[in-house]
């Protein structure tokens, strides 16, 4: 129990702490460049209504899906110590070569052909 009440007692020294020397620090002075907005390259304060490429968000989706694989397909090599282990490599080799074929598909489409 006093561990508990030291370390929530740190816990709540160290936040207020913290708050008193937020007040201490002089404030940054604001300009232009520091208070508008930066959105990775585009323009925010233009129309919202610009075309988005298409190309773009298939790549992105393609990312997307292959990162997904990897996560799915990461703890595969733990799956031999379960009681089907069979089963197991049948489903991962029934995701990859769905992905696969969707990638084929998007290749076949002319999606991961950047320019025209």
């Amino acid at each position: 129990m006093n561990l508990v009440i030291t370390i929530l007692a740190i816990t709540m020294t160290l936040s207020l702490v913290l708050a008193i020397v937020s007040f201490w620090l002089p404030q940054m002075s604001p300009d232009a460049e520091k208070l508008s907005p930066y959105e990775c390259g585009f323009d925010p304060l233009g129309s919202a209504r610009l075309p988005f490429s298409l190309r773009f968000f298939l790549v992105a989706i393609l990312f997307l899906l292959f990162d997904l694989e990897i996560a799915l397909l990461l703890p595969l090599p733990w799956g031999d110590q379960l009681h089907n282990p069979a089963g197991t490599f049948f489903w991962a080799t029934a995701v990859l070569i769905l992905l696969t074929l969707g990638l084929v598909y998007e290749w076949v489409q002319g999606g991961l052909e950047w320019a025209e």
